[in-house]
């Protein structure tokens, strides 16, 4: 926000927009609404505050008992035509969630055998490789946590890491997944339509700061009054691109930037 030349107010309006309205909000949809004579006024504004959605001293998720953490990997991006049968540009998206238990007098303990998502963490990653997805894992769950994931062999070094790990052959059961790794395939459908509809989809080149502001909201679904003060903590002393910037290099893949 240093030495910017858009209203103080806007700013606010863009935190508070962002943070207070469950699917959020898109760059076009805040132009407008604020009457904002340029897009990339906006689009600058709200991808700064995506800066300000990862905290320098995140934790790592799982480790608690009676918890465990589901890990799993999907590709984001829409069919590429013109180029040949099996040819794509998409992104794989690798995630780690949280899956906790209600209460024994929750009304909800019905629904997926009375687990729900707690927090989670997303990243763009190279490939379904072993360093990367190991990688991945390491930077993001806590040393001992309980994982499950498939049985994709990218994550068959987790043991020697330290966790307690647990792999399931889905072979593409629905009912398979259902029970065993319901909360993780929950949490991709949710950010695939969110991509959708929201933002009509995203370039593989900004794709890790939507991947931060989707984080951000989710792990903290339950209290967006607090999601307002702690964007505007953080935020207040992030450091971001201009909009020239934000295109003179493509993104990279990275397992280290995933939003708190």
């Amino acid at each position: 926000m240093e030495r910017t030349h858009t209203p103080l107010s806007v700013w606010f309006w863009a935190a508070y927009l962002v943070t207070s309205q469950t699917p959020g909000i898109s760059a076009i949809q805040f132009q407008r609404q604020l009457g904002l004579s340029r897009y990339e006024t906006a689009f600058q504004i709200l991808h700064k505050l995506r800066v300000g959605m990862v905290r320098p001293d995140q934790d790592q998720i799982g480790g608690k008992p009676g918890e465990h953490v589901e890990v799993d990997e999907t590709y984001v991006g829409g069919r590429t035509r013109g180029e040949g049968r099996g040819v794509h540009h998409k992104t794989i998206v690798a995630a780690a969630v949280e899956v906790r238990r209600r209460k024994r007098d929750s009304a909800l303990n019905d629904r997926r055998n009375s687990r729900y998502a707690g927090r989670v963490r997303l990243a763009v990653v190279f490939d379904r490789g072993a360093d990367a997805l190991c990688g991945f894992v390491k930077s993001v769950v806590a040393p001992g946590a309980r994982i499950i994931t498939d049985d994709w062999g990218g994550y068959a070094g987790l043991t020697k890491y330290g966790y307690h790990h647990a792999s399931v052959a889905e072979r593409g059961d629905p009912h398979v997944a259902e029970e065993f790794m319901p909360i993780i395939h929950l949490v991709f459908s949710n950010l695939k339509t969110w991509l959708r509809g929201i933002h009509h989809g995203v370039s593989p080149q900004h794709l890790q700061a939507y991947l931060n502001e989707f984080t951000f909201r989710f792990n903290r679904r339950f209290y967006p009054f607090n999601a307002f003060r702690s964007l505007l903590g953080i935020a207040g002393d992030a450091t971001s691109l201009t909009y020239a910037e934000f295109y003179a290099t493509k993104s990279r893949p990275t397992t280290s930037s995933v939003a708190s």
